[in-house]
């Protein structure tokens, strides 16, 4: 089976959206940014209070009303952040063989990647895992890397589908 198709910025921001929202070692220091941080907040608000001699319970208010921003608004700040520094890397090198045209054969032995600047090639069994999401499918060869191919390029996107999962191994 041949697939053309063209890998754009866009398609490679999505990735790593979605590596980053379900990749337990993210998550993980995500919430201990959400929450550890405003208990800082709140020992300092005590801290401050003895040092400085203020008064706590105002103190104590302001860093709680702080903290409850903080735990609210972080995930949405720690994404864009994800989403700006991805786009400054795609940005300060050459990747010629990352984004545009790409030509994937699939056959009975594995996968054939290949660009105007690259190929690449991996077996059925490189393969870890199989994702996707409303954009695209993600052929894992790695826990931080995958094949990335665009649901809007793909003639028929669930045939290729039920092909891959009947290859990747489980």
């Amino acid at each position: 089976m041949e697939i053309k198709y063209n890998l754009t910025e866009q398609d490679y921001l999505n990735f790593n959206m979605f590596h980053v929202k379900n990749s337990k070692a993210v998550k993980r220091t995500l919430n201990m940014q959400r929450f550890l941080t405003p208990i800082l907040f709140v020992i300092a608000s005590f801290v401050l209070s003895k040092v400085g001699s203020m008064y706590f319970l105002g103190l104590f208010i302001a860093f709680l009303v702080v903290s409850i921003l903080w735990i609210i608004f972080y995930p949405k700040y720690f994404y864009s952040y994800v989403i700006r520094n991805t786009k400054k890397m795609i940005k300060e090198g050459r990747n010629d063989g990352l984004l545009g045209e790409h030509h994937m054969i699939l056959s009975e032995e594995g996968i054939i990647d290949s660009t105007s600047k690259s190929e690449t090639k991996a077996s059925w069994s490189g393969i870890q895992t199989l994702s996707e999401d409303k954009h695209n499918i993600y052929l894992y060869n790695s826990s931080v890397s995958a094949y990335i191919l665009p649901k809007r390029e793909l003639d028929d996107a669930e045939e290729i589908k039920t092909y891959l999962k009947s290859k990747v191994q489980k």
